[in-house]
């Protein structure tokens, strides 16, 4: 599982500050994710390239990038 390294800091954070694992601390908000979202939330399908000539709208390399873009989709 690779995770946005801000992310991970908060996870590592909150266990330490509980004095849990951090798979504790991803185990719960999972479950609590999963028992409140709701049964279906598809989106359309990602972007592959943009209008400026078939270049990608984002650095595949780049998580945090990928992970902005996955944000601003409808």
């Amino acid at each position: 599982m690779n995770l946005p390294d801000g992310l991970m800091e908060q996870v590592r954070a909150r266990a330490t500050s509980s004095g849990r694992t951090t798979t504790s601390v991803v185990e719960e908000a999972l479950r609590l994710l999963l028992d409140t979202a709701p049964a279906s939330s598809a989106r359309g399908p990602l972007p592959s390239y943009g209008t400026a000539g078939g270049r990608l709208l984002v650095d595949l390399a780049d998580r945090e990038a990928v992970w902005a873009a996955l944000d601003d989709l409808p």
